[in-house]
Parts: structure tokens; sequence; C-alpha cells
């Protein structure tokens, strides 16, 4: 539990720094926009708590703040796309695997789950590889990006504060 908490702090540590040096706020849409974006690559972070906090702390930029989660995060996939793209320009050998045969017989609407946690970014970067159509691809990413913040934005906003209150007392 240790190294988790040392990787976090060290992960906020380094997100504090860029938001820092591109001038931002440390809560805003833009710092959304920034976070979102990033962990749509395949950095190890999620932008739900940036989203929650934005909209704890301001209830009346719900819906700002899921719109600009959602293109961050779904340009940070596109991002991820056209890694994958030109990571398939490079290298030439192409393996088949089962997972690209999957992502080949549904296409982009496999991207329906870029939102899953450690297999939805590398679901974008192998679109991108197996070069399936950008748009549709960027289309079903941002309608699951878009249900996901909605759905965990609206379950965490039933919590009642106390808890939250709890939680960070005991932290």
């Amino acid at each position: 539990m240790d190294g988790l908490f040392r990787r976090a702090f060290m992960l906020n540590a380094i997100l504090t720094s860029l938001l820092a040096s591109l001038a931002l706020p440390a809560v805003g849409l833009s710092t959304l926009f920034v976070i979102s974006l990033l962990s749509a690559t395949l950095l190890p972070m999620g932008s739900e708590p940036a989203v929650f906090a934005v909209v704890k702390l301001t209830p009346a930029l719900f819906w700002p703040a899921i719109l600009v989660a959602t293109v961050g995060n779904t340009i940070g996939g596109a991002i991820s796309y056209w890694m994958g793209y030109g990571a398939k320009q490079v290298l030439a050998a192409e393996r088949q695997t089962r997972w690209f045969g999957w992502l080949q017989r549904f296409g982009p609407k496999t991207l329906l789950l870029a939102w899953l946690p450690i297999v939805g970014d590398p679901l974008c970067s192998l679109a991108g590889w197996l070069k399936m159509d950008f748009w549709p691809c960027v289309l079903y990413m941002a309608i699951g990006k878009l249900l996901r913040y909605l759905t965990i934005t609206s379950l965490l906003l039933t919590v009642p504060n106390g808890y939250w209150h709890q939680l960070l007392n005991w932290i």
C-alpha cells in the first residue's frame, strides 16, 4: 500500500508541476481538460476524481465539466489512436492475435469500451494500429466516455457530504 501512495504522490507532484508550467489553476475547466486528455493516453491516471471535484465545488458546472472532460478524454483517445497508427507504419511485421480479430470483427463500435480501466486506452491504440476509420472511432470513443462521466459523477454526487468529510479526516 505504501508504494501505491508514493506513486500517487509522485503523479500528483508531476501533474501540479505541469499545471503550474502551463499557468493553469489548480481547479477549473481548463485543468479538467488537461487532466482528462492526459488520462486518456497511456499514462496511469484517472480523470474521474477531477470531474467530481469540479462538480462538487461548483454544482452549476455539472454539464460543462462533463462535456469538457469528455472532449479532453476523447482527444486523448484520438492521440492514442494515432500513436497506434504510427506504430503500425513503423513496425512492418503484422501479428494477428485474437484481440486483433475481435476488434476487426466489431470495428469502431468496440471503442464504446474505451472508457474501461486498463484496457480502454490500448483499445484506442489498437484501433489505430488496425487502421480503422478514424471518425467513427472518435464518435464511439466520445459516446462511451460521455456515458462513463455521466454515470460516475452522478453516482458520486449521491454520496452524502459527511462521508467525504470523514474520508478527508482519515487521510
